[in-house]
């Protein structure tokens, strides 16, 4: 019979393409995923890994039984639902993943209710962007995501997934206390043609979308230093070394030095949660998206 997880282990290596990378997602060392696929190829007397420069590939077995895997996973983790959808109550664990500031101003009220409401549900939560929510999401490393887009650049979601709709978020920019718009009503994002930006690291969704706007508006980002964490983002600007967008989602104290200003025409982000439609009737699931739609609803 052949060995669930070291499936989800090959399973793991053709998503990611890398021993490396599929030891990183499952948490294991690389010398156990080896090990695991050397029993794999016993068990099906099969050559599954080929040697491929200083990594490796999947074989044409290896892929065939891959593509196997994929859809078996997907049948146990609709097995996982239905029996918890049976047994009627949210129990076991709950892998979530969430974008750094939905962690921050939305799970502290979220996972003390889930405590206090179903204390057999044990949830986990992990920081992380969309880009890597979805593909893990799709993966079935993690059971929900909650992710991102912006009202002019949605994020596209794979097939296979469900999602409800969790809040709008507004964004404003934060200037230096002694920028010449500091204080004012609102602003028009043409307002800062000469200034520099302090943004996303390049590859990351919101780095993509900070480009795309100020390009939409006549100006040329010029982006002069890049920090994942809003947090990092206000310190330099309080340094007085650009502006920044900054949302209001888990926005917390404003640091000294730090002006806020709205924008006339109001950007805004869509905060949603997303699911496999597989696990759907998984109480968990829907346990999950009830606190996080309140705990969107009162912030």
């Amino acid at each position: 019979m052949l060995s669930l997880e070291r499936l989800r282990i090959l399973h793991a290596i053709d998503a990611y393409g890398s021993v490396s990378a599929a030891a990183d997602v499952l948490h294991v060392t690389t010398s156990a995923i080896s090990q695991q696929m050397g029993k794999l190829e016993r068990e099906t007397g099969q050559q599954l890994l080929a040697k491929n420069g200083r990594g490796v590939r999947l074989t044409d077995a290896g892929r065939l039984l891959s593509g196997h895997a994929d859809r078996i996973l997907s049948m146990v983790e609709l097995a996982h639902s239905d029996l918890e959808a049976h047994r009627g109550a949210p129990v076991g664990t709950l892998a979530i993943g969430a974008f750094p500031t939905a962690a921050r101003g939305l799970f502290p009220r979220v996972l003390a209710a889930l405590r206090d409401e179903h204390p057999q549900l044990r949830p986990y939560l992990e920081e992380m962007e969309p880009q890597e929510a979805v593909p893990r999401l799709m993966r079935g490393d993690i059971d929900l995501a909650v992710v991102l887009d912006w009202y002019n650049k949605p994020l596209p979601l794979p097939d296979g997934l469900a999602k409800a709709e969790l809040l709008d978020d507004v964004a404003d920019v934060a200037v230096p206390s002694g920028h010449p718009l500091a204080g004012r009503e609102w602003c028009d994002l043409e307002d800062f043609a000469g200034d520099d930006w302090i943004g996303w690291p390049p590859g990351e969704f919101c780095h993509e979308w900070l480009v795309f706007t100020l390009r939409g508006k006549g100006l040329e980002p010029r982006i002069a230093h890049a920090a994942e964490e809003h947090h990092t983002q206000l310190a330099l600007v309080a340094a007085g070394l650009g502006v920044a967008i900054t949302p209001r989602l888990g926005r917390g104290p404003v640091p000294e030095g730090v002006s806020i200003v709205p924008v006339r025409h109001t950007m805004r982000r869509h905060v949603y949660a997303a699911w496999r439609a597989d696990a759907d009737r998984r109480p968990s699931i829907r346990a999950a998206v009830e606190a996080l739609r309140r705990a969107g609803a009162e912030r």
